[in-house]
């Protein structure tokens, strides 16, 4: 019987392809935001190479998911699991990306200067910018077709070119994961598109996102999977067969559905 060829796990720098899928697995995870429980004994596994929209009504818990899988929130109980080892800090291989609303994009600072601060947690205290790093952003640029507004300051940029420039960010540190929150708000039809087809293009290339997103109707052709929570989860699984309407309505019972699902 012929042997089922696995794709390769594809991510930058010296000696960093790999022959297997990593791993991320969060187990009973319960996190409070403010004294208040956010995240109540979400469980669920998955592996680079995949895409997973986090669904749920405002305050269910997303963004305080995305902050705890990036190390930026400590968890009250249950754990992180990436690459088999206990997430207890702020990794390298995992990017959280905010919201556009978050963001000061009157910061002075150009293109360039947004990406080569992915590679600030590459350099850590002592070593300094070298050629290598050059490289990775000039690639990190290129993947995102920025090269030709990397002078440009990030405030002159269209929505969809600062996701873009974001992303790019992620790349040039060597992220494998990818954690977005909202990406897709703000954005027009044509740069909808455009972004999805970029995700698709990243998780081809073995990198895995996960991604908070509020309009439904656009989960199934964006998404590989769902994580729909309410606190607590709903379901998790592939789209075709946990984006149901029966488990839409769990996570919203109660709440408003947003008004482009009706």
């Amino acid at each position: 019987m012929q042997a089922t060829k696995t794709k390769e796990h594809v991510c930058w720098g010296a000696g960093c392809a790999h022959a297997h899928q990593h791993r991320l697995e969060v187990r009973a995870l319960s996190v409070s935001y403010r004294e208040v429980l956010a995240l109540d004994g979400v469980s669920f596994a998955t592996e680079c190479g995949r895409s997973i929209a986090l669904i749920g009504p405002n305050g269910a818990g997303k963004s305080t998911l995305l902050k705890s899988l990036a190390g930026l929130l400590p968890i009250d109980a249950g754990s992180i699991v990436w690459r088999g080892q206990p997430l207890t800090r702020s990794s390298h291989e995992i990017a959280y990306l905010p919201q556009r609303g978050d963001v000061d994009w009157q910061f002075p600072i150009t293109v360039r200067g947004l990406v080569e601060m992915g590679r600030y947690p590459n350099l850590g205290w002592w070593r300094s910018y070298s050629a290598h790093d050059g490289e990775i952003v000039e690639r990190a640029l290129a993947a995102m077709n920025l090269l030709d507004l990397q002078d440009r300051q990030i405030s002159a940029l269209s929505g969809g070119q600062q996701q873009r420039a974001f992303i790019a960010r992620a790349l040039a540190q060597e992220a494998h994961v990818l954690l977005l929150d909202e990406p897709f708000t703000g954005l027009d039809k044509p740069a909808q598109e455009n972004l999805s087809r970029l995700f698709r293009e990243l998780t081809a290339e073995g990198r895995l996102l996960i991604a908070s997103h509020h309009d439904l109707q656009t989960v199934r052709g964006f998404y590989d999977d769902a994580l729909l929570i309410r606190r607590a989860q709903i379901a998790f699984g592939p789209v075709e067969t946990c984006f149901t309407a029966e488990n839409i309505s769990k996570a919203y019972e109660g709440a408003d559905i947003p008004a482009s699902t009706l």
